[in-house]
Parts: structure tokens; sequence; C-alpha cells
């Protein structure tokens, strides 16, 4: 799959268990006035939390899967699914103690844009982007789609941070600095 290129639409049928070989899909709500909203990613070796719940319980995709960028899936057809369901205790035990994981971040996810402050939120998205040496390439809008918020609050954050040296803001990216003073920021 190109960048852009959609996996499950809304309301879109299941028909395949999908695992992420290479790259990175993101997984999204849009709401009714057009603003997007991050549920998770997915990324190498990882498997896809909505997708297995419509595979075990039927029903349609409730999101909506894009790729970030060039991304390889495995596709298992659900009739493949099914069967390995039915005879793999081995499979099975994958699966459900992969839907049981990818359960339980979804829960601190909720929990953290339901429960944290925007600023602990958004600390955390930059700490968790970051490659190594504290790049995290993304657009102030892309960064507010991706927690919930709107550009111009998530641009002030950034701007009071970068005035504290904890975060360089470049064009189309943020540079961590200072990375155990954005940690504190991120838990406070």
């Amino acid at each position: 799959m190109e960048g852009g290129a959609v996996a499950y639409e809304l309301e879109g049928e299941c028909a395949n268990y999908l695992m992420c070989l290479k790259g990175r899909w993101r997984i999204v709500r849009m709401s009714e006035n057009g603003r997007e909203v991050l549920i998770y990613k997915v990324g190498p070796g990882g498997t896809c939390v909505l997708t297995t719940r419509c595979l075990l319980s039927g029903g349609t995709f409730p999101a909506e899967s894009v790729a970030e960028k060039r991304t390889e899936l495995a596709a298992l057809p659900v009739s493949t699914f099914q069967q390995l369901m039915a005879d793999s205790a081995e499979f099975r035990r994958f699966v459900l103690d992969d839907y049981t994981r990818l359960m339980a971040g979804l829960f601190t996810l909720i929990d953290a844009v339901a429960f944290s402050p925007l600023k602990q939120h958004l600390a955390q998205r930059l700490l968790v982007e970051a490659d190594p040496s504290g790049v995290v390439a993304i657009n102030h809008q892309k960064l507010a789609d991706d927690i919930g918020s709107v550009r111009e609050v998530v641009s002030r954050i950034l701007g009071h941070w970068a005035e504290a040296g904890l975060i360089e803001l470049r064009r189309g990216a943020v540079v961590i600095v200072e990375r155990d003073s954005l940690a504190t920021a991120a838990n406070r």
C-alpha cells in the first residue's frame, strides 16, 4: 500500500486479518465537521484490534485505516482466519493474547485522551513519535489531529516549550532538545 491508501473504510467489511510487515498505518475516525481523530497506529509486527473485533464478532469496520507511508501488510482471508481459529489452538491463543494486549492499549489511550491534560498528552505523543535523534516529522495540524485538539492550541503550547528550550520548531518537524524535561512535562 502506498502512503494515503485505505485498507478499511468506515463501515466497510473486514475481509482479511491484517498484520503490518513494514511501514505504519493509522486508525482514525472523522467527526461530522470533518476533523480527523487518531485512535491508534499499527506498526511492523502489529495487528489491528478493530479488525480482530470485526472478524471475531462480525459487523463492519467502525473507523478508517490509512497507510501513513508505504506499508506492506500480510492478509489472511476471513475464511482462513475462521478455520485457523477453529482448528489451531496456537493461532487462537496468538489472536486472543494479541487482542487482549491491544484492548488494554486502547483503554490506556482512552484514559490519556479523556483524563490527562492536553499538555501531558501532547508531550507523550512527541516522545513516542520521536526518532532516535529526537525529530518528530509532523506538522502542527497533524499533531493536533492526533491528540484530538486544534492547531492553534497545539501551536501555542509548542511555542511555549520552544521558548523554554525543551523543543525546537522546524518546518514540518518538532525536535526534542530536552527529552527529560519534556518527559517531566508529560507526567505533570
